[in-house]
């Protein structure tokens, strides 16, 4: 299905006539400045129009692909083997993303300022002299990045340590590229569906394909606070979700051009975590980094994929029916109601996961570092609410939920705007 968007998407018509709106562009020295952007002219036939269609849309989301794909192997293996040399197959697949990545967006750029016709150049925006979709400036700033971290990158590890800090300089360095790849990647598939006016159902869902890689980027960054059902019993899990959640759920969903929005990027993250998952635990490995304390005998997958999927369902049906509200209100809607309903769902199916019942292939419950000393604490739930007396506190507990319902609200605010905005992208 995925590959067959792509193909779909490079042979799509992609512009098409529209009234001028406000937009930004880079300026030569470097600074954001406001302009009316110029009338695109009226779309050539879709013939001459699928000859000039470039193959970077499609490039630069399977490079979007490639870097999240790394990335969920490469934390399977530091938790299954440590970090035995630099050039891991992990790795590889991701400075490849961001080698194809800022490789076809970079082409993109001097073909539109060099050979570009009226339409293309009237689809870019300037930087030092330079033309090009705002999405191939940050794929191009992103690729940069990633590729700069990598030697340094090897140099703090053989320096500091083989598996040390996560957050260290040159991971933060690397993190930003990645997120960088995979946003410029949304935006460019974004301008396209826009200018094409909702004409193609292939852009469609090629941009809910990378909303969804940007949601489960998130979900990543996040998994420390969010992945262990050990971790659904507590206050803190549903802040985090709140803070992290909404924002890429609601926000990149009031661009789509799709129905159900929402539920269709829930559904792409809970996809691609399941086939890693899936994926991971059919090849063996073992530890090669001491200490060992947990012995595994093949690649510790990721924890089984959020139920956004049901918060999704119901995010949609309030966009649907409440889209006219006022902003703040409707916020405070989705807000409340994506805390409660993950709550509803996450907070049974804890108990489901630490059950002998999910200790399986399907649901990957119970995989450990190969560093974890194994012990009861394993099947328990940790940063529970308590009272003075150390005892769980129902209060405590429901005064994080309601934080959690504040924060919520906050950052669906931050997503309506930001998709407002994403509506009118077209560059």
């Amino acid at each position: 299905m995925i590959a067959r968007v792509f193909t779909d998407a490079i042979g799509t018509t992609i512009f098409s006539a529209r009234k001028s709106a406000p937009r930004h562009h880079l300026g030569r020295s470097g600074t954001m400045t406001t302009f009316l952007e110029e009338p695109i002219a009226a779309a050539p036939s879709s013939t001459a129009l699928r000859a000039r269609v470039p193959g970077y849309l499609a490039a630069t989301a399977l490079a979007s692909t490639s870097v999240i794909v790394g990335l969920l192997w490469d934390i399977s293996w530091h938790r299954t083997i440590g970090r035995d040399r630099f050039l891991t197959p992990a790795h590889l697949a991701i400075y490849l993303g961001g080698l194809v990545g800022g490789l076809a967006s970079g082409a993109r750029v001097l073909k539109t300022t060099f050979a570009g016709c009226p339409e293309e150049r009237a689809a870019s925006v300037g930087f030092w002299g330079l033309r090009g979709p705002l999405g191939a400036w940050l794929c191009i700033w992103g690729s940069f990045a990633m590729l700069t971290s990598a030697p340094f990158d090897n140099w703090w590890h053989n320096a500091y340590g083989l598996d040390v800090e996560i957050l260290s300089p040159p991971h933060t360095v690397l993190g930003l590229g990645m997120i960088a790849i995979e946003m410029g990647a949304m935006l460019l598939v974004l301008a396209h569906q826009n200018r094409a006016g909702g004409a193609s159902s292939a852009l469609g869902w090629l941009y809910v394909y990378c909303a969804g890689i940007a949601l489960l980027m998130a979900a990543t960054i996040a998994w420390e606070y969010t992945g262990f059902p050990n971790m659904m019993h507590s206050a803190l899990f549903y802040k985090v979700s709140a803070a992290a959640f909404p924002l890429f759920m609601i926000g990149p969903a009031r661009a789509a051009a799709i129905r159900s929005p929402v539920t269709a990027i829930a559904a792409v993250y809970t996809g691609l975590t399941l086939a890693m998952m899936w994926i991971l635990q059919l090849f063996p490995a073992t530890p090669l980094l001491g200490p060992i304390y947990n012995p595994v005998g093949h690649m510790q997958p990721p924890t089984f994929p959020l139920l956004l999927v049901v918060p999704a369902v119901a995010l949609d049906l309030l966009l649907e029916r409440l889209g006219g509200r006022s902003k703040w209100r409707l916020a405070a809607a989705l807000g409340v109601t994506f805390v409660l309903s993950l709550l509803v769902v996450q907070w049974f199916f804890a108990e489901f996961l630490l059950s002998p019942a999910a200790r399986n292939f399907v649901f990957a419950a119970d995989h450990w570092n190969y560093g974890s000393r194994l012990g009861p604490w394993r099947y328990e739930y940790w940063n529970l609410d308590r009272d003075g007396a150390g005892r769980w506190s129902g209060a405590r507990f429901a005064l994080g939920i309601v934080w959690a319902m504040a924060v919520a609200t906050v950052t669906s605010r931050v997503g309506l705007g930001w998709g407002a905005w994403m509506a009118r992208v077209r560059r």
